[in-house]
């Protein structure tokens, strides 16, 4: 299906029972929320590390960093494995998520600034508002989710984690 560069494709999913969406292009997978192992010193919101074929990887709770209360278990509570760039250099980071919707294509037309006040997340980590329907959406800026210091601290810890192999590994 080809997109043309007026229309975005994101993938939309919920945290508190709000809609949220970020940019299909970030998104690598999604998997079903398997156990982290915690790391010492590492923020509150990040919530450990998961065995990704091999690869340690960082996941943090969403909720926390937006200020929406921790994120608990349920049967959709999912992992959204994202690419982000950290310094010039990419780094895989999975984001905990209440449930996972879909993917859609929003006309560049249906985003609208984010507002200056009135959200209760950050409007730094907004991207944008669309609408599709008659239902609205943020639409998180996932590179900018974390602050500097956090993408460092979880950079860092992932660098200096050593490969578990008795660590659960999470499948698609």
């Amino acid at each position: 299906m080809a997109v043309d560069a007026a229309t975005q494709q994101l993938l939309t999913f919920t945290l508190d029972q709000e809609r949220y969406a970020v940019e299909i292009s970030k998104v690598r997978e999604v998997l079903e929320f398997i156990s982290c192992n915690r790391v010492p010193r590492t923020p509150e919101h990040v919530r450990g590390m998961i065995n990704l074929r091999g690869n340690i990887v960082p996941v943090i709770d969403l909720r926390l960093k937006l200020g929406l209360g921790r994120t608990e278990r349920t049967v959709n509570t999912c992992v959204i494995i994202t690419d982000i760039q950290v310094d010039g250099e990419p780094l895989i980071l999975g984001a905990l998520a209440d449930s996972v919707q879909e993917v859609i294509e929003l006309e560049s037309t249906a985003i609208a600034q984010p507002p200056k006040m009135g959200t209760r997340v950050d409007t730094r980590f907004i991207r944008g508002m669309g609408k599709r329907e008659d239902q609205f959406l943020i639409i998180l800026d996932i590179e900018r989710v974390l602050s500097e210091e956090d993408l460092r601290a979880v950079a860092s810890a992932q660098q200096s984690a050593p490969a578990d192999p008795g660590a659960p590994e999470a499948t698609p």
